[in-house]
């Protein structure tokens, strides 16, 4: 790893940061406009949910991908995206205007020319800016709609379970690989020459040597750097968590000590993860990302005294 790429791998930092403070912005109109993901933000049974939601989903994908139905696979993560940003937009609009036809009328539209602009113009910035409002609007719902306590155990398990699935049993490779060829627009994407274009280069190609945590671009030219949208919205549930739940004085009036913790601790974490890369190992996201977010969130919590 040469000095050059050094400045594109410290952008994800600069990154997870954008998606952790834009969760926090969003959680307000997300509370006020009573979207969640769950009934009882104190169930332990929430966690578990989520793993068996995912894994369905992954196993439906890897399906797709062994029988080379790409179409099928663009089609599904096209309305995926869609449906992401309805809800995105209908917090923001609800929030304002409350549940009205009016209101509706807009989240539609919003979410319609978003989903449109990815796939019609998806140039790299394109992508990493809606990317961040994807993230922060996913990590938001989520953080809102979990206690702190069942989202520590979400990040441990899907922790232990990104470590399996790339150092085990490869499959999140063969799934990063099948989706990345589609050129989709989720994942960001950190160029690494001024003349990076996505449109006409794509994602690259994921090998099994380096991992799922980020990878660079085709040929000899190693354009661009990409890591998973999951990397950055698990640690961002934490911190939206944290602020909600948890009492205590907030920071400006905006974060309290466990979620600044939890986004220091994030940081840290991927710093962490990024050094591993540069060394050409094969890495899993979020076992350092995870793990730095929660030690940090827990420094948080005990310096207000585990209230």
């Amino acid at each position: 790893m040469d000095k050059k790429n050094l400045i594109p791998l410290l952008a994800m930092p600069l990154l997870l940061l954008a998606v952790e403070i834009g969760a926090l912005l969003l959680s307000l109109p997300v509370q006020a406009s009573g979207i969640t993901a769950f009934e009882d933000p104190s169930s332990y049974e929430n966690p578990f949910i989520f793993i068996g939601i995912l894994l369905v989903f992954t196993v439906f994908l890897l399906i797709l991908i062994k029988y080379n139905l790409k179409r099928v696979i663009a089609a599904i993560i096209g309305l995926s995206i869609f449906a992401t940003f309805c809800y995105i937009y209908a917090a923001l609009v609800y929030a304002g205007m409350g549940a009205t036809n009016a209101a509706t009328l807009i989240v539609a539209v919003l979410a319609i020319l978003s989903t449109l602009l990815l796939y019609w113009y998806p140039e790299w910035y394109v992508i990493d800016s809606l990317g961040i409002l994807i993230g922060a609007g996913i990590a938001s719902i989520f953080g809102v709609s979990l206690e702190v306590l069942p989202v520590v155990l979400l990040l441990l398990i899907l922790a232990v379970y990104d470590a399996i699935s790339v150092y085990k049993t490869k499959h999140m490779i063969t799934l990063a690989e099948g989706v990345v060829d589609l050129k989709t627009p989720i994942l960001f994407v950190i160029p690494k020459r001024r003349d990076y274009s996505f449109i006409k280069e794509g994602f690259g190609k994921i090998s099994s040597e380096e991992g799922d945590a980020a990878t660079e671009g085709k040929g000899s030219e190693r354009a661009a750097f990409i890591i998973g949208m999951g990397d950055m919205i698990m640690p961002a549930i934490l911190v939206v968590s944290a602020n909600v739940f948890l009492h205590g004085a907030k920071i400006g009036g905006i974060i309290n000590l466990p979620a600044l913790g939890a986004m220091i601790g994030s940081v840290a974490g991927i710093l962490v993860l990024l050094y591993f890369v540069m060394s050409g190992r094969p890495q899993a996201g979020l076992p350092p990302i995870n793990g730095g977010t929660i030690l940090g969130f827990l420094i948080g919590w005990a310096m207000i005294g585990w209230a």
